[in-house]
């Protein structure tokens, strides 16, 4: 919980546990891999699949674990932050199983994917689409959620940092900043879930293009925020503990 002293604002961290910091940066890679690997596939160009399938096993992994633990524990509510742990647990455990799941497809069926004689290419782009079209009305879903996220960040001015916070607190006198900066990259983020499942039907390059810049975008500015909040975070303890 915290407390507002005559020193300033005091938090017990024990009892509130913070590791969005590489939850961030874990989801902005992940988003990165994601449509670079798309890419490639796209523009026929020969892979290592157990590569790929030990990078998003590895993402996929800490974001499992990591959101698992936020969104069966709620370790922000004794601070007073209950609602993060929706925001950032439920999306990084949905992200990091559809990883995991991603990995084991690469890993299981890699001959599959590296070849690119003639006409592979196009087996390959089918093969992609069989094999996600099932699980593309569950991103298409997070999508949604997304949006819903952004929206509430919007109305209920979230994400504020305090002003004990570097960089960040320097800002906490117009929480309508921060509030529009993660927001927004949750209406990037879903943006591109929302296109997915269209994207992946057709593979037309307006629509692929659109979601891998929506995604590459955020995936970008999570990986950057994430590791500038190593600074932040930290010093936010230094100066809260």
């Amino acid at each position: 919980m915290f407390v507002l002293t005559q020193d300033g604002l005091k938090i017990n961290w024990v009892e509130m546990p913070t590791y969005n910091t590489i939850m961030s940066v874990a989801a902005g890679v992940g988003l990165l891999l994601v449509v670079a690997l798309g890419r490639q596939l796209v523009d026929g160009r020969e892979i290592a699949p157990e590569g790929w399938s030990m990078a998003f096993a590895v993402l996929g992994a800490l974001l499992t674990a990591t959101g698992l633990h936020m969104t069966l524990t709620w370790p922000l509510a004794s601070g007073g932050f209950a609602f993060d742990n929706i925001i950032f647990g439920e999306p990084a455990l949905a992200f990091g199983v559809l990883l995991l799941g991603s990995a084991l497809v690469l890993w299981r069926r890699a001959p599959l994917f590296t070849t690119t004689a003639d006409g592979a290419v196009d087996r390959r782009l089918e093969l992609i689409r069989k094999l996600a079209a099932p699980i593309s009305l569950f991103v298409f879903a997070l999508g949604l959620c997304c949006f819903a996220i952004a929206a509430a960040g919007w109305a209920f001015t979230l994400f504020a940092a305090p002003p004990e916070e570097p960089i960040s607190g320097q800002f906490a006198d117009y929480p309508w900043i921060e509030a529009t900066f993660i927001s927004g990259l949750y209406v990037l983020v879903g943006i591109g879930a929302v296109l997915f499942p269209f994207a992946l039907r057709n593979m037309r390059r307006p629509l692929l293009v659109v979601t891998g810049g929506a995604w590459t975008l955020a995936g970008l500015a999570f990986m950057l925020f994430g590791a500038l909040n190593y600074f932040t975070h930290i010093g936010l303890i230094v100066h809260t503990q």
